[in-house]
């Protein structure tokens, strides 16, 4: 009976400790105040990664779908274990947009999934299409290959109470717009800080307003680590492995670290990156590379016309004691910080495993790529020469005219899209109307100078030339003309 009491008290310890650690786990989550989720061309709604995401054919206070064309297409030919945000779509074929309500103003994330395939006589891999949101134009003639599942992520600085995506096929192309997923929530408000380091050719400056620019990620890198899923993640993101941008592979060597990442208040949180970043990292590898070479370049290919935002992430997981390592910082050759030591940065109290990181504002160079370096100090002790990168992220800044993709406004670009099938009849009306105006212009301008070459034939002198004497007459005109009085 004694054994059976114990048995009991210990189940029911056990039992609530599991209930602790999970609401700790729960409360512990970042839980953002805005966050529509969207499974689009369907009536189910779907679960991924513990979310979940509603049909946008059903009404919902947190977003509304105004669409004067479109259609719900599901694909049939996808394996049963395959995400259920890709086995539908929604399809436009005139201008269509999703309106999100808002009520935490601020900076947002703004995630568009795409996976193109056939079905019902669509072929989703010839769409071309552009969106646009916000004032900002997020893509141009954009197209998904077949077989690609494609996610574009945004940050966006969202001050009005409604948001707004809009999709359209591209002007003067027989084609249709696309989505399969839109994820719309609040970014937590330590994730994006206004002033970065601004670092060029001439000297390493403030750059202020980040906050209100629009970023597109185009790089997320788990630097010297595995690929981290957004299931790992509290934001949902995808860090990649970094191994085919590193420059010379046998420059570094990863690393790992099993202990507790310790965060600190006013350093790197959680939800700029998960644990599993920090935990890993890339340190110079001094066996195999000689004296005269010991930098870790990472060589990222981008667009050009851009400014771009690098940051860096740090936590120093090889070192035994405070203060043992340091290491300069390049990006595209200019330096970016010199002698830099992870343990006297304020934030992180002279702690090992303490995250932190920076942020620059970099443009590419003339070829259009970013090269990050991390390279050894002076003050470092011959026998503690080393350098370290944890993660790495790289996103495109919005340009003058508020796009990612092209010298394009989205205003001009939704002036092109026809808003109605009357619309786009009136369009083609008028167009073929101009063209026939010109064509009967045309034609009564030459008919008329035909009749008024007639006319003057009938009424002019013609030359005379002879091949005997032709002095007797003066000079001769030019032979084959017509000279008119």
């Amino acid at each position: 009976m004694a054994m059976l009491q114990r048995r009991t008290i210990r189940s029911l310890c056990v039992s609530i400790f599991l209930q602790f650690l999970l609401l700790w786990g729960v409360s512990s989550a970042f839980l953002p105040s805005d966050n529509a989720l969207i499974n689009c061309g369907t009536a189910d709604g779907a679960t991924v990664d513990n979310r979940l995401f509603l049909p946008d054919e059903d009404e919902a206070d947190s977003f509304r779908l105004s669409a004067p064309s479109s259609v719900s297409l599901r694909d049939g030919n996808q394996p049963a274990d395959s995400s259920p945000l890709y086995r539908t779509a929604r399809i436009f074929t005139r201008r269509s947009t999703y309106g999100f309500s808002i009520k935490n103003k601020g900076t947002h994330f703004l995630r568009l999934h795409f996976y193109p395939f056939s079905s019902q006589g669509y072929n989703l891999s010839a769409a071309v299409f552009s969106v646009s949101a916000q004032g900002f134009l997020l893509l141009k003639d954009f197209t998904v290959p077949r077989g690609n599942r494609i996610v574009k992520e945004f940050l966006i600085n969202v001050q009005t109470e409604n948001f707004d995506i809009s999709f359209g096929p591209s002007y003067g192309k027989p084609s249709l717009a696309f989505v399969n997923a839109i994820e719309v929530f609040s970014a937590p408000a330590d994730l994006l800080l206004d002033v970065a380091r601004g670092l060029g050719p001439n000297e390493v400056e403030a750059f202020d307003g980040l906050s209100r620019q629009g970023l597109e990620t185009v790089y997320r890198l788990n630097v010297g680590g595995p690929k981290v899923t957004p299931f790992n993640d509290s934001l949902w993101r995808t860090w990649t492995p970094d191994n085919e941008y590193l420059r010379l592979p046998d420059s570094a060597k990863a690393i790992s670290f099993s202990g507790r990442i310790k965060y600190q208040k006013g350093g790197a949180s959680r939800e700029v990156a998960p644990d599993s970043v920090y935990r890993t990292a890339r340190q110079m590898n001094s066996v195999n590379i000689s004296e005269g070479h010991f930098n870790v370049t990472w060589r990222l290919p981008v667009s050009l016309g851009y400014k771009y935002l690098v940051r860096m992430h740090f936590c120093d997981i090889v070192s035994l004691t405070a203060n043992e390592l340091f290491f300069n910082i390049y990006i595209n050759g200019y330096l970016g910080y010199k002698d830099f030591d992870l343990s006297a940065v304020d934030v992180t109290n002279q702690m090992l495993a303490a995250p932190y990181y920076m942020d620059f504002v970099v443009e590419p160079d003339t070829s259009g790529f970013i090269y990050v370096t991390i390279g050894p100090s002076r003050l470092s002790s011959s026998s503690k020469i080393n350098a370290i990168l944890n993660g790495l992220e790289i996103m495109k800044m919005n340009n003058s005219m508020h796009s990612f993709d092209g010298e394009f406004s989205a205003s001009s670009v939704l002036r092109s899209w026809p808003r109605s099938s009357t619309d786009f009849w009136l369009c083609s009306f008028l167009a073929g109307f101009a063209i026939m105006s010109l064509m009967v212009v045309g034609f009564m301008m030459i008919s008329r100078r035909r009749m008024e070459m007639r006319e003057s034939l009938a009424w002019s002198r013609l030359p005379v030339e002879s091949k005997e004497d032709n002095s007797r007459y003066g000079p001769s005109p030019l032979s084959g003309k017509l000279v008119y009085y």
